[in-house]
């Protein structure tokens, strides 16, 4: 087995993570830090930092040269840093000295890496973005369309009270919008761009510094801190844990997709199923399970992300080094969880026979609160609850349903009181909202 499966053409289908996967990848890294220093190169030139002549040459030698990774593999392996390999690998491709030694200047290895990174995490979220919004408004139609259709609510696995299946979607479906709201201020909050040099003090990045950060920040499309953020990794803290939200979410999803597929429940159906190698029946929830599986491994990344948020003095490699291990693999986690989030949503059906059928086979139970409270017109609270629990044992012991024992014994009774559609409380509601906010988006 590969080391990561997102890196296996065996499990490629498995843990498919689209467009993202190649954000990921060496190349894409070192094309992202050569975009950072040409645009370092061209602000510097403007703000005469470096010769404007030299600028232009390394902006646009940035933009044509291509480095290959394993190239700096020797370099990189000696220093921990990719960055002084990759500077002088470039000057050499450059083959203009004159111009060349303005390269990287007064920049620090970090600058150029944690830069390069908020680029591609900047096109990561963007690409998470166009995926929730698949997975919102196909959650959103079937809502719409099965707006009054009654299921089994449960709590600890076991059926609780009535709810409907478009309120099941809109629990499904909310979180994600709330997701998205968030982006805006995710990335202004997290996608910085970052110019301190060696210590974080920018000493020799010339007398304007923070205005060179400034102009840096706006060739790159990125947010200026105002600020050093070497030691502090909150702004790639934040992106993890919303990442890592939003395959929680999906897990959940996942999670009770699973068991709504059960044989003994068949409550819905799941347009693509996985084969058994021996038992033909079987058609296997493979996309929901694979969605609980990322939701736990991007758990334990996330865990060890904070550990690494802890950073020693100005800089620190071990932490750092740390951190590149978990990124990709938590945006590898989350995009592939998205994947799978848009074939579930797209594909998976209720069937409105057997959510009928499990009210009855409950004998009526799941209307034991409603009866409760309804006996508080004819008794204290406490002796209402009383009295419904002596009839939840005399179902249990007769099998006889809830409803004909209770309205044999208080015929006052509505008999709506035992109608599923008629005790779904806000869930019509609640799922009316979801769509309004689907739609809107």
């Amino acid at each position: 087995m590969a080391a990561s499966v997102f890196d296996s053409p065996l499990y490629a289908r498995l843990f498919d993570t689209g467009e993202t996967g190649r954000l990921f990848s060496d190349s894409a890294a070192l094309r992202a830090m050569l975009l950072v220093e040409g645009a370092l190169a061209k602000a510097q030139g403007k703000l005469g930092v470096i010769p404007e002549i030299s600028a232009a040459a390394i902006h646009r030698a940035t933009l044509e040269i291509q480095i290959d990774p394993g190239a700096l593999a020797q370099a990189t392996g000696e220093n921990g840093v990719c960055v002084p390999g990759l500077v002088s690998a470039f000057r050499a491709e450059m083959n203009a000295p004159e111009h060349a030694q303005y390269l990287h200047w007064g920049a620090t290895s970090q600058d150029i890496i944690d830069t390069g990174l908020m680029l591609r995490l900047r096109q990561t979220l963007a690409l998470a973005e166009a995926d929730l919004k698949t997975i919102v408004k196909a959650m959103a139609e079937q809502a719409d369309i099965h707006a009054a259709l009654p299921m089994p609510a449960r709590t600890y696995g076991q059926q609780a009270t009535p709810t409907s299946w478009s309120a099941v979607l809109a629990g499904w479906g909310m979180p994600l919008i709330d997701a998205l709201d968030a982006l805006p201020a995710l990335r202004d909050g997290s996608l910085w761009v970052s110019l301190s040099g060696a210590s974080g003090t920018a000493s020799a990045l010339g007398k304007d510094a923070p205005s060179l950060r400034a102009a840096l920040a706006e060739g790159l499309g990125l947010v200026d801190p105002k600020r050093s953020w070497h030691t502090d990794r909150g702004p790639i803290q934040r992106i993890m844990c919303w990442m890592a939200q939003v395959t929680a979410t999906l897990g959940s999803i996942g999670q009770t997709a699973v068991a709504l597929t059960a044989t003994e429940v068949a409550e819905v159906t799941l347009g693509a199923a996985g084969a058994s190698s021996t038992m033909p029946q079987k058609q296997n929830p493979v996309g929901a399970s694979a969605l609980v599986a990322l939701s736990s491994q991007i758990g334990g990344l996330l865990s060890a992300m904070q550990i690494a948020a802890s950073h020693q003095h100005q800089r620190d490699a071990a932490s750092w080094f740390t951190e590149w291990m978990l990124v990709p693999q938590i945006a590898h986690s989350c995009a592939a969880a998205l994947k799978h989030g848009i074939l579930l949503s797209q594909s998976i059906r209720p069937n409105p026979n057997q959510m009928a059928r499990a009210f009855g086979q409950g004998h009526d139970l799941l209307h034991a609160e409603a009866l409760s409270f309804a006996l508080t017109d004819y008794m204290p609270r406490p002796d209402a609850q009383a009295a419904v629990k002596t009839l939840c044992r005399e179902v249990a012991e007769s099998a006889t349903p809830l409803s004909a024992l209770a309205l044999a014994k208080y015929p006052q009774l509505d008999a709506t009181l035992f109608d599923p559609g008629a005790q779904l409380g806000q869930a019509p509601a609640e799922a009316r909202s979801f769509v309004a906010r689907a739609r809107a988006l």
